[in-house]
């Protein structure tokens, strides 16, 4: 996830380049986050298992994927085409198992994968269209295969929603981050982003008919959970 105050964020050249600095300065744990999402992929994906990745933009989550299992393949999906680029850069010589493609969900193979994943791009998809997106994600998988999804989610009320955001900034700036920067980030998430309260993604993951749906990571004003199609 880039920097959210931009206007442009996924087509600004300076920003894309930049890219890669962003989501472990900003995410509370993210090396580990991506360990724990390989983990829990690999509980039930195959040796020649086939993975779609939603919001593929940047490659740092397919680049700790193909890393970490060299016989799986990929399809990363993504509506910037300056941030599939930088993907295939940040992949090397990785890139051939994994076709990118450009667009939205609905742009995506129709499968069937055995895994899918969506780190910290569901809080950019618009409301009336989150729960759509998650239906066809559901659509294009295995029976019994994992979802991870990560992102912004914060509780319902202003004042809880006043502290969580105010602890990101306060992350970012203990991270590195100019304050006056970190305040015009969450400005920009308070008023620009689509972000549900834990209860409302759980849901929506039901929904759209995965079962077992489990938190399995929390950092501050980020989740992520797993479940199962």
């Amino acid at each position: 996830m880039t920097n959210p105050s931009s206007e442009s964020p996924f087509s600004d050249p300076d920003a894309v380049a930049r890219y890669a600095e962003g989501p472990p300065r900003i995410v509370p744990g993210y090396a580990a986050l991506l360990r724990m999402t390989t983990l829990l992929l690999e509980e039930r994906v195959p040796n020649n298992g086939r993975v779609l990745v939603l919001g593929a933009g940047g490659g740092l989550e397919l680049k700790t994927l193909t890393q970490a299992q060299p016989t799986w393949s990929f399809d990363g999906v993504d509506p910037a085409a300056e941030m599939l680029k930088l993907a295939e850069q940040t992949l090397g010589t990785h890139a051939p198992r994994v076709q990118l493609h450009h667009g939205y969900i609905h742009d995506a193979p129709a499968g069937p994968f055995d895994a899918a994943t969506c780190i910290l791009t569901m809080h950019f998809v618009a409301p009336e269209e989150r729960q759509g997106t998650i239906d066809e994600v559901h659509r294009r998988l295995k029976p019994g295969s994992p979802f991870v999804m990560a992102h912004l989610s914060i509780p319902e009320g202003e004042r809880e929603r006043e502290t969580w955001l105010s602890r990101y900034a306060a992350f970012t700036v203990a991270s590195g981050t100019a304050p006056k920067k970190a305040e015009a980030a969450r400005t920009a998430i308070a008023s620009r982003l689509t972000i549900l309260s834990p209860e409302q993604d759980e849901a929506t993951l039901r929904d759209a008919g995965f079962t077992d749906v489990s938190l399995f990571y929390a950092g501050f004003a980020f989740r992520g959970w797993v479940a199962y199609a």
